[in-house]
């Protein structure tokens, strides 16, 4: 039992760093990123709100797999979805921090984490794409409601933003049908080019 909770101590303790790791997203009202242990918060309360839009879904798995996706952006590094060349290796570093943070746990819980990190990353089941949905709604949001922060790259156009939340049309109907006028406001609004 005290080896058990050691290694559970260990890894709480090490995804507090969760909250150093920020996104590109900037905040609505403060003048800061969001960090990945916030928009892990505000995908699992997501969740619970918009289940309702994808029919009879496991939501607490989905809450599940909300709060521990980015867990591995401890060791790999936030890589932001429009930068073609630092996906290229993402998914490498992704794993490797996986074994390396999900090692820290007692073998059951490892296990358990790591199957749900997997599923998400594969999006194979409605709960996986329902929680992907969420991850690309959240940003949106943001991005709305900060005047196009993020989409103000070079480069980020409403055809990379689209596709970016495409697994919306088919896996929540109605918050696909959200995401596009959200999109058609904002290149109205001038916050993302065409």
């Amino acid at each position: 039992m005290k080896e058990r909770l050691s290694k559970q101590l260990a890894f709480i303790v090490e995804i507090d760093k969760l909250k150093q790791i920020f996104r590109q997203s900037r905040l609505i009202g403060v003048d800061r990123n969001e960090n990945d242990a916030e928009h892990s918060w505000h995908l699992a309360v997501m969740a619970m709100l918009l289940a309702e839009y994808v029919g009879k879904v496991d939501v607490l798995k989905v809450i599940k797999m909300v709060l521990i996706h980015d867990l591995v952006e401890i060791g790999a590094g936030d890589t932001f979805c429009y930068d073609e060349a630092a996906n290229r290796d993402k998914r490498e570093r992704e794993l490797k921090a996986a074994e390396e943070l999900f090692g820290l746990l007692p073998a059951d819980q490892a296990k358990e984490i790591r199957e749900l990190w997997d599923e998400f990353e594969a999006m194979h089941t409605l709960e996986a794409r329902f929680a992907a949905c969420l991850d690309r709604l959240e940003p949106l949001l943001l991005n709305y409601h900060t005047q196009g922060h993020t989409w103000q790259r070079p480069g980020i156009t409403s055809a990379k933003v689209y596709a970016r939340c495409e697994v919306l049309k088919d896996t929540a109907p109605a918050l696909w049908e959200y995401v596009q006028e959200l999109i058609e406001s904002a290149i109205n609004r001038g916050f993302l080019v065409r």
